[in-house]
C-alpha cells in the first residue's frame, strides 16, 4: 500500500519555497553565516544555518518557530489544493525543540510570551482553522516519525480514518542546544562536511517543510507515493547512534514497502558530520544493501541546510520528491575526501547529478536512539 503526496512546502537558510529550496541545493549554496540570533561572544563556534527573517535590528523574537511551521503548511496546503480551511484534517507536527527559544527569551530578557504558544496547536486552529493537531518531539528524526503515524492513520480501515493528513516539521536555534554541542564537539565547525574525513562536528539549522498525503489523488497533481516508513528507539546511547539497530530499521522499512537493497535508486543521508554519526550510517547502510551498495546514487544536504533537526527529515523529503520531477540530484557539499566506511558509495558531489530515480530511502536518527527510514516512489 502506498500513498499519493500532492502538496509540499518548505523554508531554510537557502530559500523559501520547494522550487526556491530545491534549487539553492542543486546550485550547491552554503546556507551558514555568522550567528546572528545570539551573542557569539559567548560561544567557540561563530556560524550558524539561520533562516533570516528576524527584524531589521537582528534581535532575536519569539515565536519564531511557529511562523517558519505556518508558512511551510500554508505553501503545502495551497499546493495540495486545500485551500486555508484545514478544519478535519489532521496536522502532525515533528520538532526537537518547539518553541524553547520562546522560553530562553522570557526567562533571560523578560520577553512577553504566552504559555499557550508552546503548543502549535493554537496557531494552526487561529491560522488554518485545524481542530486536529498532534505535535512530536522524537529528536531529529521527529518529522519521519510524524510521517509513519501519518501513514499508519490513512491505512486504517474503517469511517473514521480521514481522507488526507499533513505532516510538518519544525525546528529553530536555541542557545541551549547551541552551548550543548559545544560541550561534545572539542573543535568549533565552521560547516557541516557529512562523511568527509576532515569533519568535525556539526552546526544547527533552522528550517520547516510540510507534506500533504492522501487516501487518493483525487485528479490532483503527485510529487511522489510514500510506501512505508519503519520506526525504532533503541535507546542504546544517549548520542552516540548503533550501527547495527539503524541497519535493522533499514532493513523494516524495505520489508514493510517490499523493497530490495537492489531497488534503491537514491539514498538521502542523514549525514551530520559528526565523528560518530557519519561512520554508523555508513557501516549500517553497506550492510544492508551488501554487493549493491555501489548502486544508489548517496547524498547529504546537511552540508547546505546545516543539521535542521525536528526538520531535517521532511526537508529530505521535500528534496527526494523534486528529483522525481527535476531529473536532478543536489550534491553533497563540502564532502571532498569520504570516510573509508563510504569508500564504495556514489555520492553527488561538485554539482547536481543527472538521474531519475524511482525509489528513494531516506535516513533520519536522533539522540537517544531514535531512528527512522522511509521509502518513497515516483508517480508512475
Amino acid at each position: 500500500m502506498s500513498f499519493p503526496i500532492t502538496g509540499m512546502g518548505a523554508v531554510a537558510s537557502t530559500g523559501r519555497g520547494v522550487d526556491d529550496f530545491f534549487e539553492s541545493l542543486c546550485r550547491g549554496d552554503n546556507g551558514c553565516a555568522e550567528l546572528r540570533g545570539f551573542d557569539r561572544g559567548l560561544y567557540q563556534a561563530q556560524h550558524a544555518y539561520e533562516v533570516d527573517n528576524r527584524p531589521a535590528e537582528g534581535r532575536d523574537v519569539p515565536a519564531r518557530a511557529t511562523g517558519l511551521l505556518l508558512d511551510a503548511v500554508g505553501q503545502a496546503a495551497a499546493d495540495a489544493g486545500l485551500g486555508e480551511d484545514l478544519s478535519g484534517i489532521p496536522v502532525l507536527v515533528g520538532t526537537g525543540l518547539g518553541e524553547l527559544r520562546s522560553m530562553e527569551l522570557w526567562w533571560r530578557e523578560g520577553t512577553p510570551f504566552d504559555a499557550t504558544g508552546l503548543s502549535f496547536g493554537p496557531a494552526l486552529r487561529e491560522r488554518f482553522g485545524a481542530d486536529v493537531t498532534h505535535t512530536f518531539s522524537n529528536a531529529c528524526s521527529a518529522s519521519l516519525y510524524a510521517l509513519a503515524l501519518a501513514y499508519d492513520l490513512l491505512a486504517q480501515e474503517d469511517d473514521e480514518a480521514p481522507d488526507a493528513v499533513i505532516v510538518a516539521g519544525v525546528d529553530v536555534l536555541t542557545e541551549s542546544m547551541y552551548g550543548l554541542l559545544e560541550r561534545v564537539q572539542p573543535v568549533p565547525p565552521e560547516r557541516v562536511r557529512p562523511f568527509d574525513r576532515d569533519r568535525v562536528g556539526v552546526l544547527m539549522g533552522e528550517g520547516a517543510a510540510a507534506v500533504v498525503l492522501r487516501r487518493e489523488a483525487d485528479g490532483r497533481p503527485v510529487h511522489g507515493r510514500l510506501r512505508a516508513v519503519a520506526t525504532d528507539c533503541d535507546a542504546f546511547h544517549v548520542t552516540a547512534p548503533s550501527a547495527e539497530r539503524i541497519a535493522r530499521t533499514m532493513r523494516a522499512a524495505h520489508s514493510l514497502s517490499g523493497t530490495k537493497p537492489e531497488d534503491i535508486d537514491l539514498v538521502m543521508l542523514h549525514g551530520t558530520g559528526t565523528a560518530l554519526n557519519d561512520p554508523a550510517e555508513a557501516v549500517a547502510l553497506a550492510d544492508v544493501l551488501g554487493p549493491h551498495a555501489d548502486r544508489p546514487l548517496m547524498t547529504a544536504v546537511k552540508g547546505m541546510t546545516g543539521h535542521t533537526s525536528g526538520a531535517s527529515g521532511l526537508l529530505n523529503l521535500v528534496a527526494a520528491l523534486k528529483t522525481f520531477g527535476e531529473g536532478r540530484v543536489p550534491p553533497t557539499a563540502g564532502l571532498d575526501n569520504p570516510i573509508d566506511e563510504a569508500a564504495e558509495f556514489r555520492f553527488v558531489s561538485g554539482g547536481p547529478a543527472t538521474a531519475s530515480p524511482n525509489v528513494v530511502q531516506l535516513n533520519a536518527f536522533g539522540f537517544g536512539g531514535v531512528n527512522a527510514v522511509a521509502i518513497v516512489e515516483a508517480a508512475l
